[in-house]
């Protein structure tokens, strides 16, 4: 599975009430900047299906993704980005809320990526929400972005750092590059066979 998704934009939501019915979800979660969009796009192979910009908390909204041919609410699902500083504190609540209801309430919502800054390494809101997301039992891969940020002098030691600060294997560790395409065939082709599997 080297070609990207068909991925089509669904919905947007500030509310998880307001989505409709799924089959099966896959969650995008990340501090913002960490490059979910800029992923959802490399993933599909379009430059413009999800927005991105250079500064953080483009994504304020829960944006469905299906993939196609098989639709009928494969999807996968956008979340806003934590740890914006730069809007008012009722907004980033908003957003907390936003989120913590999303992954747990909906039924459908299979597992989560948690996204990591892989030049900057994993934050301390990072290390907070893998603990928050082991304690409600929902399974969870880590992808370790901007890769060809990392200058491959420091490569070994950043991803041993990296891998130390979360605690896991550097099996555990997808790294990739939505600029410059690395490791995205791997994660293409992970990411489809969950969105596909028990396909009738």
């Amino acid at each position: 599975m080297s070609s990207p998704l068909h991925l089509e934009f669904v919905q947007s939501a500030s509310k998880t009430e307001q989505l409709p019915t799924g089959k099966l979800e896959i969650a995008l979660i990340g501090r913002s900047n960490v490059g979910k969009s800029s992923l959802v796009n490399s993933i599909a192979g379009r430059h413009k299906l999800a927005n991105t910009s250079k500064s953080p908390g483009a994504t304020r909204l829960i944006n469905i993704f299906e993939l196609q041919p098989e639709g009928s609410g494969r999807w996968l699902v956008d979340l806003p980005g934590y740890g914006y500083a730069n809007v008012p504190a009722a907004e980033q609540k908003r957003w907390q809320n936003m989120i913590e209801e999303y992954l747990t309430t909906r039924e459908t919502l299979h597992s989560a990526i948690l996204l990591v800054d892989g030049l900057v390494g994993p934050t301390k809101l990072d290390l907070q929400t893998v603990d928050w997301l082991e304690s409600i039992g929902l399974d969870y891969k880590l992808v370790a972005t901007k890769a060809d940020k990392v200058k491959p002098s420091k490569s070994t030691g950043r991803r041993k750092e990296l891998n130390e600060a979360l605690g896991v294997e550097d099996s555990d560790v997808r790294w990739v590059s939505s600029s410059k395409g690395t490791g995205m065939v791997e994660l293409r082709a992970e990411i489809a066979a969950l969105l596909r599997q028990d396909a009738q």
